[in-house]
């Protein structure tokens, strides 16, 4: 009788368990005593996991097992292939780290991308409409406070540029439309027309140049890191109006601290920082910024697809050795 494959848990099942029931009955699930990373490399190189053939694993493990790196690549088990990441981001997972190991990563593209465009186009109005200053003045009990907010903006007929074209970049412009915004992009690639929708292709340089509202949807790896800087606020309208929800290092967060000092930026819309959970102190200080504390897949439909997503790569690296939705940086091995 041949025994069952086995799978590594790597955090917890929250919301599709009867889901993850199917791959409890074709495969053996091991999870981790390790409360640590020192000693989870240690529970790997004793043999624990020996067998292991696919690993699931969601954003809140990194707590366990750190960053997945050459060092912890090194301490897995050879028979680990199939790394399926819960999250559309995946800057934990080092790609490299795994494609040397022969180690297929998958994420969950699509399944976040309503829940993120939501909050960002809600970031997006709140800091347009100057919301943030009153809404603080309100909450001391001083209604809209003994200076006045200053007047906000509306939506409609201003440029929104979306750095980043992919699923949410995307769904965040067709709610967008519905505002009467006029959106631009830019993209690693310009997409087809059909995926564009009537959104405007155009250069960095122009992007920030042009933009009153702009949209980051970007994925965080080292050659997007910093993406905006100094020499790109440089280039910006004064008076532009920022919404991150991608990850928070594609934005230098000092370099936005002065350029909102300075009246460059007017006002920010932030689901995501640098360095969470510790906020730069600058921006809780400055009342023209609207926080939210990385919420921007914080619902129980979205939790549900993400883990359903990838649940479904789980059981298909077991049943057919593939992946639905492998990472891009690793097309090559799809």
């Amino acid at each position: 009788m041949t025994s069952k494959p086995k799978v590594l848990l790597l955090g917890e099942i929250e919301h599709a368990h009867t889901a993850w029931s199917q791959i409890a009955s074709i495969a053996t699930v091991l999870t981790p005593k390790a409360t640590n990373r020192t000693a989870f490399i240690t529970e790997c190189k004793s043999g624990a996991f020996d067998g292991v053939s696919v690993a699931f694993r969601t954003f809140d493990s990194f707590s366990i097992t750190g960053k997945i790196d050459n060092e912890l690549c090194d301490a897995f088990p050879k028979t680990l292939k199939f790394m399926c990441h819960n999250g559309a981001g995946y800057d934990q997972v080092d790609i490299q780290a795994c494609t040397a190991h022969s180690i297929r990563v998958s994420n969950t593209p699509t399944a976040v991308d309503d829940a993120t465009a939501d909050v960002t186009i809600w970031l997006l109005i709140g800091a347009l409409r100057n919301f943030p200053v009153g809404m603080a003045a309100l909450r001391a009990g001083d209604w809209r406070g003994t200076t006045l907010p200053r007047l906000g903006h509306d939506p409609q007929g201003k440029v929104l540029g979306i750095l980043g074209m992919g699923g949410i970049g995307r769904n965040v412009a067709a709610k967008a439309r519905a505002f009467g915004m006029e959106i631009r992009y830019h993209n690693r690639s310009r997409l087809s027309p059909e995926l564009e929708d009537g959104a405007e292709y155009v250069p960095l340089e122009r992007l920030l140049a042009e933009s009153d509202v702009l949209s980051l949807n970007l994925p965080l790896n080292p050659h997007t890191r910093h993406t905006i800087s100094t020499d790109q606020f440089a280039l910006m309208k004064t008076g532009i109006v920022i919404v991150n929800t991608a990850r928070g290092a594609v934005m230098d967060e000092d370099a936005l601290v002065k350029a909102l000092d300075s009246g460059k930026v007017a006002s920010v819309g932030l689901d995501v920082y640098e360095e969470e959970p510790k906020i730069h102190p600058g921006l809780i200080d400055n009342p023209n910024v609207l926080l939210v504390p990385h919420m921007g897949t914080w619902t129980v439909e979205t939790q549900t697809k993400m883990e359903e997503w990838t649940i479904s790569n789980v059981k298909l690296a077991l049943e057919q050795g593939a992946l639905k939705s492998i990472v891009p940086e690793q097309k090559d091995m799809a």
